[in-house]
């Protein structure tokens, strides 16, 4: 039995710690909040972009058709995951996902090329047998997210024009609802071919169909590039969105958990502390009684 001042030190301990855990979970809901805002800023952008795919499939679709139909030959995968730990199951998730998937694929383990975003998912995938190509570390917030994501864009196309990558998938925790997560992923090249069909046979919001007068293949450079940046900024926020999501459930069940804890401890303390008063009361007693019958 643990004595009061190990009781105490407990105690302290504990409380300290539910001062932490209240902290993080602060913190993982602004950072929330962030990646949320960050998310939804993308959708005119995005929109942007979709109507400059638009314009180029309605003048010259052989230019980007022809890019969604050849075989893979060769695989890059991007997979995001944490660099911090306190997040649940979050990166065991992302890393069982990306393995499943890749010995699905009929494709030579020297043609498949990895990028990992978080040292975490880095050491995860390497325990997996997984080898990683190139590590990022993930940004501290949403400021930190487009250098990141421009030096990931640069190395893809190191991949497509060095290594003859034909193929690239991005892998990454979603929320589906509410604290809810699941890994996902999203071919960002080549185009998905039934998305470009409907792009294509989509109604233009004006009357007239705008023009270019930039060589097109210049500008479908240009709009996969930015293709790129869009779409792996949006799995970036998503994936730090679920991140934080996943590390406030932890924190909420680690509160929980402490707060029981430092319950039990407290009522040992109480206890301890009224047996060892009684004890000495006792002791009290019995030293007057004897006192008084030797005066007697």
């Amino acid at each position: 039995m643990a004595t009061i001042e190990e009781l105490k030190h407990q105690i302290t301990t504990a409380r300290d710690l539910q001062s932490v855990v209240k902290t993080m979970k602060a913190l993982a809901a602004v950072s929330i909040h962030q990646y949320e805002k960050a998310v939804r800023s993308l959708t005119e952008y995005n929109r942007t972009l979709e109507m400059g795919w638009q314009i180029l499939l309605n003048k010259y679709p052989e230019i980007l058709l022809k890019e969604a139909s050849h075989p893979t030959q060769s695989l890059g995968l991007v997979v995001f995951g944490s660099d911090w730990g306190m997040c649940g199951q979050f990166n065991e998730r992302i890393a069982d996902y990306t393995q499943t998937y890749v010995n699905s694929l009929s494709i030579a383990e020297g043609d498949r090329f990895i990028l990992t975003v978080g040292a975490r998912i880095s050491e995860r995938l390497k325990v997996l047998g997984k080898n990683c190509e190139t590590g990022f570390n993930l940004p501290s917030s949403v400021a930190g997210i487009t250098p990141v994501i421009q030096e990931i864009v640069l190395a893809l196309e190191t991949w497509r024009q060095q290594k003859q990558v034909d193929r690239i998938m991005v892998i990454y925790n979603q929320i589906t609802s509410g604290a809810v997560y699941h890994p996902t992923r999203l071919q960002i090249f080549p185009l998905n071919w039934s998305w470009l069909q409907q792009l294509k046979q989509q109604k233009w919001i004006s009357r007239s169909l705008p023009t270019f007068t930039m060589d097109e293949d210049k500008l479908a450079a240009a709009l996969f590039r930015q293709y790129f940046f869009v779409s792996l900024y949006r799995a970036c926020a998503e994936s730090l969105k679920s991140e934080n999501t996943s590390r406030l459930a932890a924190m909420q069940m680690a509160e929980k958990n402490i707060a029981e804890r430092l319950s039990e401890l407290t009522k040992e303390f109480n206890h301890q502390r009224q047996t060892t008063i009684t004890e000495e009361l006792l002791d009290i007693v019995s030293g007057f009684e004897a006192l008084t019958n030797e005066v007697i």
